[in-house]
């Protein structure tokens, strides 16, 4: 069968597409691990990756397999029929995350909400339902849709969209004293974080503050939800940053990498609150279906038996080595944040005119948190791909 014919977007295009994205010019066409070419035949390093979705990189040969294999089979059936790929998907991705049950949604957004609804009916279970309300921290973000989006905390997100969500409380991150303070006076019914806040600019919260969470989460009653979107799914060089922590959640929420790019997302529970919602509670038409859970089967396959969790951890430590290398060259970097393949350069000026300026060069980032360029590679990336990325940031860094 021969292929499409691949033609150039025009102006005309974007008139019948919401102006939600500022997208980039470059128009993508191919892709072969951790490199893309744009419609021109312009080659570039993806140290992007779908924003920490494409796990496996671009055209991983395995996947491209199973998922022809599986479009020839069964694509969708709902949720009121079993297939034959939930359960190992379940069981791995619970073994993985030291949980107990799994709701499949379609994206971090939605397993956020899940999350939140899960709380809630947590607690109402237990016997308190006037514990509706929740803690986010300062530096947030969860989602866009009106409950994730309400414990999300930057204004520009959110204030287009007020009143969202009543009962949502906000306190500055890494402050303990403050947490403390915070559930119990409110008594809320869960508390949200995320280990590494990605759109914030990959800051990483200290692990002693985790462990101090978890024990006052304890204390107070209150669900204590990891949101691992971002940071989960083994981009931190461990399944969960929870892991390297020290850190039991009661809630955990996954997506970006976890179905190697297909649309996928994950809320997982501990043992306690696994049987908290029954039939009826919550529900999804397409999560969950037979080809984002064989897309998941070959990512967490890969990942276990395929030597991937070990490739994040050598090529992330390569890639902080470099990192720490350039920072001690070029002043213009301030602080260095992140682990894994999660990784961010926090910049005294012209982190735009950087991304820019890499783009040029051949070389796919983003910047968050208004100052920090964010580097979220495929964990196929090669040792060699690592070091050309460095040199091209280096070369762009050292003309800012």
């Amino acid at each position: 069968m021969t292929p499409p014919t691949l033609t150039m977007p025009t102006p005309a295009i974007d008139a019948h597409v919401f102006k939600t994205y500022k997208r980039q010019p470059e128009v993508f066409v191919r892709g072969d691990g951790a490199r893309l070419w744009d419609a021109q035949g312009k080659e570039y390093l993806d140290f992007l990756g779908g924003i920490a979705v494409s796990a496996l990189g671009h055209n991983h040969a395995r996947l491209v397999a199973e998922l022809t294999d599986q479009l020839g089979r069964l694509v969708h059936t709902s949720n009121l029929f079993r297939h034959p790929y939930t359960e190992e998907v379940a069981e791995r991705v619970t073994r993985l995350a030291r949980m107990q049950a799994v709701f499949f949604t379609n994206s971090g957004t939605e397993a956020n909400e899940a999350a939140l609804k899960l709380a809630r009916k947590h607690q109402r279970v237990l016997g308190h339902p006037a514990r509706t309300g929740f803690v986010a921290l300062e530096g947030s973000f969860h989602g866009r849709t009106l409950g994730a989006l309400s414990v999300t905390h930057t204004a520009k997100y959110r204030e287009p969209f007020e009143p969202l969500v009543p009962g949502v409380t906000f306190v500055p991150a890494q402050d303990a004293a403050a947490l403390e303070r915070a559930l119990f006076e409110l008594r809320p019914a869960a508390l949200i974080l995320e280990p590494i806040q990605g759109e914030s600019g990959v800051r990483d919260l200290d692990f002693a503050y985790l462990r101090a969470a978890r024990e006052l989460c304890t204390r107070t009653g209150t669900v204590l939800i990891f949101d691992e979107v971002q940071s989960g799914s083994g981009r931190s060089g461990t399944f969960l940053v929870a892991e390297q922590a020290g850190v039991a959640p009661d809630v955990v929420t996954l997506a970006k990498a976890i179905a190697a790019g297909l649309p996928m997302g994950m809320c997982l529970a501990s043992k306690a609150l696994a049987d908290t919602l029954q039939p009826g509670d919550h529900g999804s038409t397409f999560a969950g279906g037979p080809l984002v859970c064989r897309g998941a089967l070959v990512f967490l396959r890969e990942l276990e038996e395929g030597g991937l969790q070990a490739a994040v951890r050598e090529r992330g430590a390569q890639l902080r080595a470099g990192l720490e290398s350039i920072a001690r060259e070029c002043p213009v970097v301030l602080e260095l944040r992140g682990r894994g393949l999660i990784q961010g350069l926090r910049l005294a000026r012209g982190a735009d005119e950087l991304k820019t300026a890499l783009y040029a060069r051949g070389l796919i980032v983003n910047v968050t948190g208004g100052d920090v360029i964010r580097l979220l590679p495929p964990y196929v990336i090669r040792a060699e791909e690592v070091d050309r990325g460095l040199s091209l940031l280096r070369d762009a860094l050292k003309q800012l």
